[in-house]
């Protein structure tokens, strides 16, 4: 029995267009997060979900509004976690990420950025966020995926690379090198026992299906 697991990362947040570091923030997708969630519904047109969830913050929840208006489903249920948030950014939320760079040079803002388990002053490391966020993946949601039902998770750039490590066994090294975009689509085919059989990272002009 096969499953489909889709990620997607929440469209352009009014703190993304000003580069700022969101975290916990909650703040409202843009026009252009907005059609950046259409564009994301149409890539996964050809996936009947059974069920979907989304972290606790309002981009998520529009984000998703979105794609399951463009795809006129109504009748799945949305579940919502707090252990789907984006990472806690602590003394770093709301400054301009391209500031800090300026002030603390390369090195030092990709540890902060990107790396696995570098200490941010009153907030998470990638680490921390990947352990709230694999336990629930396994206790909740790898349930539905065993039970052959189609998930999609609409969550935040750190809450989903956390997820990803887990489900391609990503090196506490190489996770540093992964990205996902605003509105990126990842779509996995996962069989009973969780092994994920195929990764496609969806893309605007490719057809899906």
């Amino acid at each position: 029995m096969v499953s489909f697991l889709a990620l997607v990362r929440h469209g352009e947040s009014e703190w993304n267009a000003r580069g700022l570091w969101t975290g916990l923030t909650d703040v409202h997708l843009t026009q252009k997060g907005r059609q950046e969630a259409k564009t994301a519904a149409r890539l996964l047109r050809d996936i009947p979900f059974d069920i979907a969830y989304t972290s606790m913050l309002v981009r998520t929840h529009e984000t998703l509004d979105v794609i399951m208006e463009t795809l006129r489903v109504a009748n799945i249920p949305v579940l919502r976690h707090p252990a789907l948030n984006e990472r806690h950014y602590g003394i770093h939320t709301g400054k301009n990420k391209w500031e800090v760079k300026k002030m603390v040079g390369d090195a030092e803002f990709i540890k902060i950025r990107r790396s696995w388990d570098y200490p941010t002053p009153g907030g998470e490391s990638l680490a921390d966020v990947h352990r709230r966020v694999v336990p629930y993946y396994q206790s909740a949601i790898h349930t539905h995926i065993k039970a052959g039902k189609n998930v999609l998770i609409v969550a935040h750039g750190n809450s989903l690379r956390a997820l990803v490590k887990h489900l391609e066994h990503i090196s506490d090294e190489k996770i540093a090198e992964v990205e996902i975009a605003t509105g990126e689509v990842l779509v996995y085919r996962i069989g009973f026992r969780g092994k994920v059989i195929t990764k496609e990272r969806r893309r605007p002009g490719q057809a899906s299906g």
